[in-house]
């Protein structure tokens, strides 16, 4: 058949749908040389005419044609409602198994409208008159055998990002220009709904873009016209010669329009030429909210939240519970419409048909009924995106009991879920009037492609009472006496809040709003604690005092260690966590950090699920083997471990510097090598050593300090003028002191010839020698011993296991405290022998690595010379001391041998080392680790999980420390 055969042939024919639709499609067939359905699916099971028709109890098909991964097909009489066609075809994709393309027909006209995911709907209409132009065969030709061909190049995401960015050009215009947050945010959003409004067809076709062309970029002349529209769509109405319907809702309340430049008026017309039916608020929300105030929330770490990583946690807290109960429904009305009986198994008499078919349309009337009632809230919502996803999430699910019950002949139900369903309480002004038009577009966008229509009017529903523009964790409305604010009732909550960390909070949100935090929730949260804990505990408190049933909240992955972990292990003492991601990659600022997702209720929910598993508990630092969170500090492991000083002021100096201050004199004829000490931090572990010094008067007073000269004028010069402005009285009256002075750690290494080092956060979890006269940064911790046989107990597997998890994570890099990983962890008692072998495995260990990073043959030994005291931190090294016990230090240390060699030193760093970790070091840690297993008497082969296991039982039979004041 050629194409001028077709369309002569069926211009003619004028039978109806049911006698004309499949002849028509096999002629399509033939024309396009594709097989028929009977010759290319015998069985009809993935190529087939009237598709689902035998399915569910005997309902109307699904499509009159089916293929599965091209196309489902629907036809209508000669010159019907193809929308009609299309929503259906909508209302049944998921059946079809989405299928690329819905292809709608009435035999004058093909329709091909794309549905692949994440793109911009395209719609292709071919007349049977314009079937033969060379465009139309390609596009039914792809349509029959290609249609991966048809999917649209540009996805909803890009639109979107264009949108944004075109609109975020206004918002700065309107903030510059000093006009109130709230009414530009309020304005943008009304141009937002507009704008997405003239594309879905709720206002006249173009109407939006008439009024920005007949405004003829005149600010004055467009604010005056856009008002007139926002009133109208207020009210509903006259608009010109156009009707406009009655939106009503709080958007267009109180709406004065604002007056825009000829420039922002053009971003205007320019986003407007966008399809804003692709538009999606998901991630519309955040880009746009960025553009109108970016500086507050990067601030409180309010960043966009993928819609993969929404559903992680939706899924589980919100929707499983939700689709257990509907397939317990299901399983009623079947065993209703099958048997007669609500309980197949049950004793009780079948009812009558008629009666049993009343009761399964109760069931899923009933069902409906609830999903309408559910009620959901994000107590820090930001531009809506948790709250946008739900809705969409419960709105399939409503839309699948809706087909189920027609399917089955129970009648036809409305959908009833809608955002009047929705909370969310903000803080910032844009996000706040932002999340209600996402949650609007995102429902209309919903009922849209889905084959639902529009809703009838009002369009919108005033939604003052389920949005709260507040503070979600202070009530500050009456200063002198702050509160704990009040959340709505609802079944769920869900949310990202904001990512602060304890110690940054004084810095971003002030001292004053702090105390009053830490008043209202003494004795709930610690004070130590990040942000994001005091919406955890709120969500808690709300669930204890049946508020809400279930609770689903984003994290930095450090809610499980230290001061955050408290709050998880207040859940678990008046309820359970159900659900964790312990450790989830995610994007901030563009860095990699790792996140945790946790779920919890008062304890109902019995089946527990842990990064994608199923496990018998959830334990406070989101593991499900030996709770280690139980284990305690040991009296034989105090004191020994230490953070190294806190500086408070950069009293580190470089080396030529420190040279300078050695061999200059002093009025009391003290050496200034008495108070300058060698320093390291975590990069002269992680890297090289960058011969940096400190500067450390110890407890010093001012006049003692003072004549040690030209170190003190440093300090007075460079570190006072900060520190007097110091909010710590202590850190402000000594300025010439270091913020901590580490006394505790001199006193532990006074006698030590040699201390072991950590980094407190790495990428590895490194330990190094290094001399006694070396004073680690507070961003190191210390070990006051210096036997081979320790250094190899901390370098172990068993050690690294227990620390990282005990320990928590700073982005993608593992946290070592002192009390946490190492205070708590039990060592074995060896016999002599085994503290020998271990003691041998570790030196060799470090004389591979140092030879490694300082090979002889690009090294030599430099003795440094300097004036010392015999009672100073240098006595080792004092050689010839006169009768006041000052002599000369001479202290030996590696340099390079000459250029080329500093060049090849610089690669040969212990983080370069691990991330290749060569055959050699491999090797020298395994046997390393036999020796310590066998200290312990076990094998070498056992699981992590099984190291924790037997780790915390040692730990619990050992003698707890106790601290000073128990």
């Amino acid at each position: 058949m050629t194409v001028s055969e077709f369309i002569a042939k069926w211009q003619r024919v004028e039978l109806t749908e049911r006698s004309a639709s499949q002849q028509h499609f096999l002629d399509l067939c033939e024309l396009f040389e594709h097989p028929k359905p009977a010759d290319l699916d015998p069985l009809g099971e993935w190529f087939t005419f009237e598709r689902g028709a035998d399915k569910h109890g005997g309902g109307k098909g699904w499509a009159d044609v089916w293929k599965r991964e091209f196309f489902g097909w629907e036809y209508k009489g000669k010159h019907k409602n193809l929308d009609a066609a299309y929503n259906q075809l909508l209302k049944y994709r998921e059946a079809l198994e989405n299928p690329p393309l819905l292809v709608v027909c009435d035999m004058d006209r093909i329709v091909i409208h794309t549905n692949f995911t994440a793109t911009v709907k395209k719609v292709y209409e071919i007349s049977l008159a314009e079937l033969g132009a060379a465009r139309n065969i390609e596009i039914m030709r792809q349509a029959f055998h290609d249609p991966e061909r048809l999917r649209p190049g540009v996805t909803s995401e890009a639109i979107t990002t264009e949108v944004a960015r075109r609109l975020a050009q206004v918002a700065q215009g309107l903030r510059t220009r000093g006009l109130d947050p709230s009414e530009v945010a309020r304005f943008l959003d009304r141009i937002v709904f507009c704008l997405f409004a003239e594309d879905v067809g709720l206002l006249p076709k173009e109407l939006f873009s008439r009024i920005v062309q007949k405004s003829n970029r005149d600010g004055a002349r467009f604010q005056k016209l856009i008002g007139q529209l926002f009133d109208a769509m207020m009210e509903g109405g006259d608009f010109g010669l156009e009707e406009i319907r009655r939106f009503n809702g709080n958007l267009f309340t109180e709406s004065p329009a604002l007056e825009l430049t000829p420039e922002e008026i053009d971003a205007i017309q320019e986003a407007g030429r966008l399809d804003w039916g692709a538009v999606d608020p998901s991630i519309f929300g955040t880009l746009f909210e960025r553009g109108l105030d970016p500086e507050k929330r990067s601030q409180l770490g309010a960043q966009y939240t993928s819609r993969e990583d929404i559903e992680t946690l939706i899924e589980p807290v919100v929707m499983r519970p939700l689709r257990e109960e509907w397939q317990q429904a299901r399983q009623e009305i079947e065993s209703l419409l099958r048997t007669g009986k609500s309980d197949p198994s049950g004793k009780a008499k079948p009812l009558s048909e008629k009666a049993a078919r009343e009761r399964a349309r109760a069931v899923a009337r009933r069902y409906l009924e609830r999903l309408s009632e559910v009620r959901v809230l994000d107590p820090a919502c930001g531009s809506g995106n948790f709250l946008y996803v739900t809705l969409q999430k419960l709105k399939d699910l409503e839309k699948e009991a809706l087909v189920y019950a027609s399917d089955n002949q129970l009648g036809a139900f409305l959908p009833m879920v809608g955002p009047w369903q929705f909370y969310g309480i903000e803080v910032n002004p844009y996000a706040f009037d932002l999340a209600q038009t996402t949650v609007w577009i995102g429902y209309l966008q919903w009922i849209r492609a889905n084959g639902f229509g529009t809703p009838p009017d009002p369009v919108l529903r005033r939604m003052d009472e389920n949005f709260r523009c507040m503070d979600a964790i202070i009530d500050l409305s009456d200063p002198d006496n702050p509160r704990e604010p009040e959340w709505p009732a609802v079944e769920f909550i869900v949310g990202n809040p904001p990512f602060l960390g304890g110690k940054r909070m004084r810095a971003e949100l002030g001292d004053e709003y702090v105390n009053k935090l830490f008043e209202v929730w003494e004795g709930r949260v610690p004070s130590e604690a990040d942000l994001v804990c005091y919406w955890f505990e709120k969500a808690r408190k709300h669930i204890e005092e049946e508020k809400c049933k279930r609770a689903g909240l984003l994290a930095t992955q450090g809610i499980r260690g230290g001061a955050n972990r408290e709050v998880l292990k207040r859940i678990k003492e008046t309820g359970d966590i159900f659900f964790a991601e312990s450790d989830r990659n995610w994007i901030l600022n563009g860095a990699n950090v790792h996140i945790s997702m946790v779920g919890f209720d008062a304890g109902s929910q019995k089946q527990k699920t842990l990064d994608q598993r199923e496990v018998i508990s959830i334990n406070s630092n989101l593991t499900a083997h030996a709770d280690v969170t139980t284990a305690k500090q040991l009296k034989e492991n105090f004191k020994i471990a230490f953070q190294g000083p806190v500086k408070v002021g950069k009293f580190e100096i470089e080396n030529d510097l420190a040279t300078k201050f050695l061999l200059s004199p002093n009025p009391h004829s003290r050496p200034n090598s008495d108070i300058l000490f060698l320093w390291v931090n975590g990069l002269d572990i992680t890297k090289r050593p960058r011969s940096y010094w400190i500067i450390d008067f110890g407890s010093a007073s001012l006049e003692q300090a003072s004549k040690y000269q030209e170190p003190f004028e440093y300090v007075q010069h460079f570190i006072k003028p900060d520190r007097i402005r110091n909010a710590d009285r202590q850190r402000r009256e000594f300025w010439w002191r270091l913020g901590r002075s580490g006394g505790d750690w001199k006193s532990a290494t006074q006698n030590i010839l040699r201390t072991i080092f950590t980094p407190r956060v790495s990428k590895h979890r490194l330990f190094t020698w290094f001399e006694g006269v070396t004073l680690p940064d507070s961003a190191v911790v210390g070990f006051a011993r210096s036997d081979d046989y320790f250094f190899g107990l901390l370098h172990s597997r068993l050690h690294e296991v227990w620390a990282l998890k005990l320990g928590t994570r700073l982005e993608t890099r593992p946290r070592y405290t002192a009390t946490t990983c190492f205070e708590t962890f039990p060592f074995p008692h060896p016999t002599p022998e085994q503290e020998a072998n271990i003691a041998q495995a570790a030196k060799y260990l470090d004389d591979l690595r140092s030879r490694w990073l300082n090979p002889p043959e690009w090294t030599r030994e430099e003795i440094l010379e300097f004036p010392g005291s015999t009672d100073g931190p240098w006595a080792r090294y004092v050689h010839d001391p006169d009768e006041r016990g000052i002599g000369t230090v001479r202290y030996p240390r590696l340099v390079p041998k000459d250029e080329e060699a500093a060049k090849q030193l610089a690669r040969r760093t212990l983080t370069n080392l691990y991330n290749q970790r060569p055959t050699w070091l491999d090797l020298a840690h395994k046997s390393l680790d036999q020796a310590v297993f066998a200290a312990y008497g076990w094998d070498a082969s056992i699981s992590d999980d099984e190291i924790l296991a037997r780790l915390l039982a040692l730990n619990l039979e050992r003698e707890p420390a106790k601290r000073s004041g128990e």
